[in-house]
């Protein structure tokens, strides 16, 4: 992708392509959590949300509001660490979904 690009754009499409990703490996929700499951202080709310939860209902959630209102990006993203560490182990690859969160880590922090 090249420096001009849209980048607002190009987290849009970041945000459509980890959806799809979530849905192809059978963790997209159709319902949001309990309440109460938002309110931990940990981060990515480790201690009552799994990850794909936290991404979808959280992140994908906030970012989509960003955009949708104008608000600056955030400058900073570290998100594809805890993915990579989320999928070590399990059965599903998240490859393609670690990959979008790269890009996304890549366009927020401006490299």
């Amino acid at each position: 992708m090249t420096e001009s690009g849209d980048p607002i754009g190009q987290v849009a499409d970041c945000l459509l392509n980890i959806e799809m990703e979530l849905r192809q490996l059978g963790l997209w929700e159709s319902e949001p959590p309990p309440e109460e499951a938002f309110q931990s202080v940990q981060p990515f709310c480790i201690d009552t949300l799994e990850f794909h939860q936290w991404l979808q209902f959280i992140f994908v959630e906030r970012m989509k509001v960003i955009i949708e209102n104008d608000h600056p990006l955030p400058s900073a993203s570290g998100i594809a660490p805890m993915a990579e560490e989320h999928f070590r182990g399990r059965p599903e690859s998240g490859n393609r979904l670690v990959r979008e969160l790269e890009e996304i880590d890549r366009l927020l922090s401006g490299e």
